[in-house]
């Protein structure tokens, strides 16, 4: 339903989610809030999460501040950097409207 690119600024991380059609960016926009991020990601769970809509790409950047730690050279996450933490978040489950898949 969506496509997802991550990765890193120090330590914060960012996840760019879009998807296909207006009304799949429409309900990211709608679905994806600080709380639900942080409910997805329980290792954002006490950390500042902003999430910023953008329409006209039918997408979604979010960021989370922290995760990371100081950054790569010093982080103890398995995927130091967030490349994966695109495809970790839209791992999680969902229930996605029927028409939108």
């Amino acid at each position: 339903m969506a496509r997802a690119r991550s990765g890193d600024k120090g330590g914060t991380a960012n996840i760019g989610l879009w998807a296909r059609t207006d009304a799949g960016g429409a309900w990211l926009a709608d679905v994806l809030t600080p709380d639900e991020v942080r409910a997805l990601l329980p290792e954002a769970a006490d950390l500042p999460v902003t999430v910023h809509p953008l329409p006209n790409l039918r997408a979604v950047n979010v960021v989370i501040d922290g995760l990371l730690g100081r950054g790569v050279a010093a982080s103890t996450r398995f995927d130091p950097q967030a490349k994966a933490l695109g495809e970790w978040l839209r791992g999680r489950v969902l229930d996605i409207p029927e028409a939108l898949l």
